[in-house]
């Protein structure tokens, strides 16, 4: 070798090495303009919500779509990303994190979609950040529910690295940040089984143009006639307009008739199975939805979720409060497990005549019962249940011959479904409650002219016999019972 081709120094060799090293520096790829996946079925619907949703991305920079599961979440956010694509010169990016399971991944996978690459001595998020800086993009986070910290901790940092960047995030619960504006996805429009509706009114609905689809797929000469109408619209009411409830419902025509999926949908959890193998497990089934979000409650979260399943047709916060605590939760706990369970989508809140209620949508009901009935904790939460809506019942009594009456007679009409579920309940149980929550509901049965209902309770109460029957009670049922009978004999 050439003398002065010798190195002197064991520095001098490394940066000679050095100097002939290929370029190593991570290229960064540069994505197409948006990587959506394209759609295999048709949209149903949701135009409101879509515009909707599209307006509010124009005000806020961070909107999230919460909603129950199966209640068609992801496929809002991607309809309403691909409606407004140009809107973003530099992109619309969707970020799937439901198979994600290592929360300090979620940084990694979304800068794998917008191709960022780690860099030598920077730190990804410092690559991410750099590379969002001035950019016009759109980033669709989905299923953000069970890495809800990690993606509010990734969202927040990625808003305040970019000032043109928008976020759309679909999760069961709100991922809690500033700045953060919540669309709660409804459910879609379904038809009043009550009323009588031909094929053309019955198609107006959401739910049921869902469910013609989709059937259609499994059976395309599957059409609206006077003979299904009744059962369809059944049908599509009692799913509650859940999509997800809805498509696999219709996945059964192939084999089932109307009438027969009507039928079924009393154990709907074993009917609604069946959805697309390339789906991930959790929108396969019902139950594997539900199950899903059950699981990502905390245990206290579960209990009350289970006991909440007492009550038919929903309850107030005194009534939870009551009827709920105990066994494991303190009184002054229900209200904030309450909100959790709103928050997560499981319960739904509505003001009802100027007074907070809350209730489970029929299949989420369906679930916590058989969760319930599982832990074996019925008979207790029964008995609770009952001598709350007695106390009120009895309370009522008093009140309906005052200046309150129809205050009274509201307040026990909206809780009737509680009252009936305590009357068929105790009937079997506990006698003596039965008979005294008859007769303190008879003036209001009179009052509000249910007279063959209340006539029917009172009759059934009045079949308790025994040592054990209060007899001053008993007279009291008789004299309501006789008051009914003159009423329906005039």
């Amino acid at each position: 070798k050439k003398v002065e081709r010798r190195f002197q120094s064991a520095r001098e060799l490394i940066n000679d090495l050095r100097k002939a090293e290929p370029d190593t520096e991570p290229l960064r790829t540069e994505p197409t303009r948006n990587n959506l996946p394209e759609q295999l079925t048709r949209f149903i619907g949701r135009q409101q919500e879509v515009a909707e949703i599209r307006s509010l991305l124009a005000k806020t920079r961070l909107l999230t779509l919460t909603g129950s599961g199966g209640i068609g979440k992801t496929r809002l956010a991607l309809q309403a990303a691909a409606d407004c694509l140009t809107q973003y010169g530099d992109g619309t990016w969707f970020v799937e994190l439901e198979a994600l399971s290592d929360a300090a991944l979620v940084a990694q996978t979304v800068a794998f979609t917008l191709g960022v690459r780690e860099e030598k001595g920077r730190s990804l998020n410092d690559s991410l950040f750099d590379y969002l800086k001035g950019k016009n993009l759109l980033l669709v986070l989905d299923n953000c529910e069970h890495l809800i910290d990690s993606c509010a901790e990734i969202a927040d940092a990625l808003l305040r690295s970019s000032a043109n960047l928008r976020v759309l995030a679909t999760s069961r619960e709100a991922l809690g940040i500033t700045g953060e504006l919540v669309f709660r996805v409804p459910p879609l429009s379904a038809p009043n089984p009550e009323e009588e509706l031909d094929s053309r009114t019955l198609s107006r609905h959401e739910s049921v143009q869902l469910f013609v689809d989709r059937a259609r797929s499994v059976k395309p000469n599957f059409a609206i006639n006077v003979q299904n109408a009744p059962a369809l619209a059944r049908v599509c009411a009692r799913l509650d307009g859940i999509p997800l409830a809805i498509e696999l419902a219709a996945s059964r025509v192939k084999i089932l008739s109307m009438e027969q999926i009507d039928v079924r949908l009393n154990d709907r959890m074993d009917l609604l199975t069946g959805g697309s193998r390339t789906a991930l497990p959790r929108h396969q089934t019902l139950l594997a939805a539900i199950d899903w979000s059950y699981n990502l409650l905390t245990d206290m979260e579960q209990l009350l979720f289970r006991r909440l399943s007492v009550f038919l047709g929903g309850w107030t916060l005194e009534a939870a409060e009551t009827v709920c605590a105990g066994g494991g939760i303190q009184q002054n706990d229900v209200l904030e497990l309450l909100s959790e369970l709103v928050d997560k989508s499981l319960v739904l809140a509505e003001e009802r005549e100027g007074e907070q209620r809350f209730r489970f949508m029929v299949t989420l009901l369906q679930y916590a019962r058989n969760r319930l009935t599982q832990a074996g904790e019925s008979e207790d939460l029964l008995r609770r249940h009952a001598s709350f809506f007695l106390t009120l019942a009895e309370q009522g009594e008093q009140n309906l011959v005052g200046s309150d009456q129809k205050l009274w007679l509201q307040r026990l009409g909206t809780e009737h479904e509680n009252m009936r579920v305590i009357l068929g309940w105790t009937l079997e149980k506990d006698p003596e409650t039965a008979l005294r929550l008859a007769g303190a509901l008879g003036r209001f049965w009179y009052l509000r002219g249910y007279m063959g209902e209340g006539r029917k309770w009172l009759a059934r109460a009045l079949e308790q016999e025994g040592p054990s029957v209060n007899l001053p009670r008993r007279a009291k049922v008789l004299i309501a019972a006789g008051r009914i009978a003159t009423v329906q004999t005039e």
